[in-house]
């Protein structure tokens, strides 16, 4: 299988001289410009994530998904994640078919519980039914899937589906990834459901992740799925720049804004700043450094967790859109060279 590299998004609104968040637009336009020059660089796949948040606006993942569709020419283009249990499993399907259409083969979806309280009030929902909706709407999502003839009686429906139709259909059925913070729940859900396993790791070791991967793959066999379709694959935080300095330095600056932003956002305390540098070296989680200092460290987690893809979140807390895609650029043209290379080699 071969490994795939690229980089995910949920916007990063820019900041104007006197420190003040820029609109919220320019974040749309300028993540556009990302993942349409990390086609072109060679980047396997770009995600779009879900927030609702002043400092990161992609509030809607299908609709950047398809704006993408028609501007690229080879990227793979998923959301990452969709907040399922906030949203409707027939749109989300029918928004990403459409992208299919102008994209085919090249749209994904990762389908998530999501990791905060904002959206359910914002879209009129309780949160004591938040494992419920996600549960319910996730196998939805796979019947719709699955073929244009849908009959379910899923709890979160007031009126079930009898033999309904859903269109447009992508030429092939979508592919369908479990997004998890690292729940165990989660970890067997994608087992029980059969589905590609998305981790989203904000801390941690290499040691402890790999943990997550053995518990996967051998709840997987146990089940009787077959062995090659037991796929992994990692979103982080990370940063790559021309040297470690370079990058450590910008990164620790800008990750460290929009934690403080964003927890302040959602009511909760912004990890230390000690933490999250602490966070950067080889045995953390946070991949920041030098082309070859992020190959290797990719390059080893890979080895321990036998993943197929890896995606870094690089635009945060207002990084100016430069420092941005220079990270892009080195990313598609230094790092994934190098991993390939030393795969293909061992």
């Amino acid at each position: 299988m071969t490994f795939e590299l690229g980089v995910y998004s949920f916007g990063n609104t820019p900041r104007l001289a006197d420190g003040s968040r820029g609109p919220t637009a320019h974040a749309i336009r300028d993540v556009l410009e990302a993942i349409k020059l990390a086609d072109e660089v060679g980047l396997d796949y770009f995600g779009v994530g879900e927030h609702h948040m002043r400092a990161m606006p992609l509030s809607s993942p299908t609709s950047v998904v398809n704006a993408a569709a028609a501007s690229t020419n080879r990227i793979k283009l998923s959301t990452a994640v969709s907040v399922l249990s906030t949203d409707d499993p027939i749109r989300v399907f029918q928004q990403l078919a459409t992208a299919a259409a102008i994209a085919p083969g090249r749209i994904e979806t990762v389908a998530g519980r999501g990791s905060s309280a904002i959206t359910f009030p914002l879209f009129d929902h309780s949160e004591h039914d938040h494992d419920m909706l996600y549960a319910s709407k996730l196998e939805l999502l796979m019947a719709v899937n699955a073929g244009e003839n849908v009959s379910f009686d899923g709890p979160h429906r007031k009126r079930p589906l009898q033999d309904a139709t859903v269109f447009p259909r992508p030429e092939q059925p979508l592919k369908i990834w479990l997004g998890t913070g690292g729940s165990p729940n989660s970890v067997y859900r994608a087992v029980e459901l059969g589905l590609p396993m998305f981790l989203g790791i904000l801390g941690g070791t290499p040691e402890h992740w790999a943990r997550y991967g053995r518990a996967y793959r051998g709840a997987w066999e146990e089940a009787g799925h077959p062995a090659e379709q037991a796929d992994i694959a990692v979103a982080v935080h990370g940063f790559v720049a021309d040297t470690g300095e370079q990058a450590r330095a910008t990164y620790l600056e800008y990750e460290h804004r929009m934690m403080a932003e964003g927890m302040a956002e959602l009511g909760r305390p912004a990890p230390p700043r000690a933490d999250r540098a602490a966070a950067f070296g080889s045995d953390g989680m946070v991949f920041v450094g030098s082309p070859d200092e992020i190959a290797d460290r990719i390059l080893h987690l890979h080895g321990l967790l036998g993943h197929s893809r890896q995606i870094l979140q690089m635009d945060v807390g207002g990084m100016p859109q430069r420092d941005y895609l220079r990270g892009i650029e080195l990313l598609g043209t230094k790092v994934l060279p190098r991993i390939r290379a030393e795969l293909q080699d061992s």
